[in-house]
């Protein structure tokens, strides 16, 4: 447990690094998750067993790497379309190596992924001046589930909520993770307006609850997913790259589906902070 709080602290650090020089380098978070998407998708093909094909690896890797940095549109198709030439070329080519179930696989990974992270980045930009925040909300709502999961699961789980699919699950843990959740945004929401802004601009509590309740089963959808594909590919984590938590994907699952959640309610409610003279 130690290691990985110790892991989960240097990982928060980072996080904090990019948002405190955000102002004099917008791009880092851009970079920041190219690259958390590019490991990601590296460590799902090594699972499937197909990092021996370089074709595939890096085709799948520079289309990772763009999707985070480029926001037109015709450009994100051009990308996709090469991507799908490059691969299906390859399932041709090497036909009698690689099946077409891992091909499916690994191109529909390269679509929710990437898309999936870069709403990190999209919904800083919807956030207008304020958009860091919505990021780091995007990001705590997964963290801050997890987390809650982790800890009360430990210490009163009692009821197996997947065994099958992640054994060490419980009903408990589900609890104490959208408890310890709608706490967290409550937090965020508290410190962005009383800190930052001196009670000047105020935070709209009861969407920070939502996001913080819902967020917690978009968490915990996205950490079952990708636990079902770990036992599909017979590995326990997809990598050793976090200490204590295993590989950047196993870091990153949730937030791949809890970030477009959060994005989806910020387009349709203006602004998660309300804006108060």
């Amino acid at each position: 447990m130690k290691e990985r709080v110790l892991s989960g602290a240097v990982l928060v650090l980072l996080v904090a690094a990019v948002v405190v020089f955000h102002n004099n380098f917008p791009f880092a978070l851009n970079i920041a998750v190219g690259a958390i998407t590019v490991l990601a998708v590296y460590e799902l093909i090594a699972a499937l067993g197909l990092q021996r094909s370089k074709v595939i690896v890096m085709a799948s890797a520079i289309t990772s790497a763009i999707i985070p940095m480029v926001f037109d549109q015709r450009v994100v198709f051009i990308v996709y379309c090469a991507y799908t030439a490059v691969l299906f070329s390859c399932m041709i080519r090497y036909h009698e190596e690689i099946t077409f179930r891992e091909i499916a696989v690994v191109y529909s990974m390269v679509i929710l992924i990437p898309l999936a992270l870069r709403t990190l980045v999209t919904v800083r930009d919807l956030g207008g001046a304020h958009g860091m925040f919505y990021t780091l909300i995007a990001i705590i709502a997964s963290w801050a589930s997890d987390a809650g999961a982790y800890f009360a699961g430990t210490l009163f789980g009692k009821h197996k909520l997947c065994p099958k699919i992640s054994p060490k699950k419980t009903v408990e843990g589900v609890v104490g993770g959208v408890v310890v959740n709608v706490a967290a945004m409550l937090l965020c929401g508290f410190i962005f307006s009383q800190f930052f802004y001196s009670g000047q601009k105020h935070s709209d509590y009861l969407m920070l609850a939502i996001i913080g309740f819902f967020g917690s089963f978009t968490s915990i959808l996205g950490d079952l997913s990708f636990s079902l594909i770990k036992r599909s590919c017979h590995i326990k984590d997809f990598g050793q790259v976090i200490p204590g938590h295993g590989g950047i994907l196993d870091r990153f699952d949730s937030v791949i589906f809890t970030a477009p959640f959060v994005y989806l309610l910020v387009s349709y409610f203006p602004l998660v902070y309300k804006i108060m003279g």
